[in-house]
């Protein structure tokens, strides 16, 4: 049993509130899941960042299912983005890394990303000095 895991953002649209989705995905799907980050409002657009753990047909499956609810889902490497031929590798970034996303190899004195342990809390947003981190979480 190979099981995979896969980011997504999800946006809800307002009358979507009252419905246990995530319920369904893990009884239904059985899928393992997450919550990295959320903008919910009651009667608003909501935003979910979620992990989803589970095998290929299963994640597919489920996220058939938050389609045919009308939640759009996008893989999260399509809202992030890292300009590394700029990056002066100063290093302020990991510092408010607690997710492990960003490091310093201790070799070469280069950032490294790994966009696995990002969570998009967007805390490298602020700190770069240059602004090299695009975070789109936005409408």
């Amino acid at each position: 049993m190979n099981l995979i895991k896969r980011k997504v953002i999800l946006r809800f649209p307002p009358q979507s509130g009252d419905k246990p989705l995530s319920y369904v995905l893990v009884k239904d799907y059985d899928l393992r899941i997450n919550i990295l980050k959320a903008e919910v409002m009651p009667g608003k657009t909501g935003r979910l960042l979620l992990e989803m753990e589970g095998l290929q047909e299963n994640l597919d499956k489920g996220l058939a299912f938050l389609e045919r609810h009308s939640v759009e889902c996008q893989p999260m490497e399509k809202r992030l983005s890292f300009n590394q031929n700029n990056c002066i590798n100063c290093g302020n970034c990991t510092a408010v890394c607690f997710a492990g996303a960003l490091s310093m190899n201790k070799d070469t004195w280069k950032l490294e990303f790994n966009q696995e342990n990002c969570i998009l809390c967007e805390l490298c947003v602020k700190a770069c000095p240059l602004r090299l981190f695009d975070i789109d979480f936005s409408e």
